[in-house]
């Protein structure tokens, strides 16, 4: 949710390119405030209509934007929901940060914990999550002290696991990173992103049919908050604005955005080519020309 230091000074050299010259963004797009006011905006995810449900963490609240550009509240209290993401079935997996939990959230906002702990350990916080399309997820667990949890010390390292399809085996598949956060996947399933936002950097890997991962490479020295992923390949990261990078790992576009923190990113819209963005305390959108597949 919050960067450290070293990530944010590792954001300074990232170049600004001119949109005009975008790949990626449509030409004369500008980017578009939809909403404010709020305290942390996180964790935007978009469902099979292409409506964008995403969170107002300190607020404890899951907001919806719909097709039709309006705001509504889908689930207040959310158990403190940080990273979003939807499987095939429409409903909303959320990293419930109060308790330390992955919720399944069905679609009339009924929640079912699924993940509490692992091997009798709490977790320090699920963040972000990411559906695989054969079934299955993955979910970063860093370490951010809050100040409204009732629980002892930490009681794990900052891991990702992988819960399998039938969500009853929870696995520890990267144990090797500083602070992990941001997380996307190929729509493919065959390759996963996850970015050591405490080292400033984001590694690539090569998922196997049990959800175990190989191949570890680095991507790119740059680390992220909330990640996704375009129908050109191109992952985009966040921080001090939206970084986006060519599948190759070279950068091809910054997008600034005026705001402390830019935390997350989504793909949605009835044509999935809106860039919808989360950044401190406002909601925010951009035409793309590029088309999202990270929505199921």
């Amino acid at each position: 949710m919050k960067a450290p230091l070293p990530f944010l000074l590792s954001l300074l050299w990232v170049a600004r390119l001119s949109a005009a010259d975008s790949k990626v963004i449509a030409p004369g797009a500008t980017l578009q405030k939809f909403a404010a006011d709020f305290s942390f905006t996180e964790g935007p995810a978009c469902d099979a209509q292409g409506n964008v449900f995403f969170t107002d963490q300190p607020n404890d609240r899951i907001l919806e934007w719909s097709t039709a550009g309006k705001l509504s509240t889908f689930m207040h209290p959310c158990g403190r929901s940080n990273g979003l993401s939807f499987d095939r079935q429409g409903n909303l997996w959320a990293c419930a940060d109060e308790k330390n939990e992955l919720w399944r959230i069905d679609p009339a906002g009924k929640a079912t914990v699924v993940v509490k702990d692992f091997e009798g350990k709490l977790l320090n916080g699920p963040n972000d999550v990411w559906i695989r399309p054969s079934g299955g997820l993955y979910f970063t667990d860093p370490y951010y002290k809050r100040d409204y949890w009732k629980r002892g010390p930490k009681e794990q390292g900052e891991f990702v696991y992988h819960l399998s399809a039938d969500n009853k085996t929870l696995t520890r598949v990267i144990d090797d990173l500083k602070q992990p956060n941001g997380i996307i996947g190929t729509p493919d399933g065959k390759t996963l992103y996850v970015a050591d936002i405490g080292a400033g950097k984001t590694y690539r890997y090569s998922v196997q049919p049990d959800g175990s991962l190989k191949e570890k490479a680095l991507f790119c020295s740059l680390g992220s908050d909330g990640m996704t992923i375009d129908s050109e390949g191109d992952v985009y990261l966040t921080g001090q604005g939206v970084t986006v990078f060519a599948s190759s790992g070279k950068q091809i576009e910054h997008i600034d955005v005026a705001e402390p923190w830019t935390a997350n990113v989504c793909f949605g819209g009835k044509d999935r080519h809106t860039l919808f963005i989360t950044a401190s305390k406002s909601f925010y959108g951009l035409q793309m020309l590029v088309r999202g597949v990270d929505s199921q």
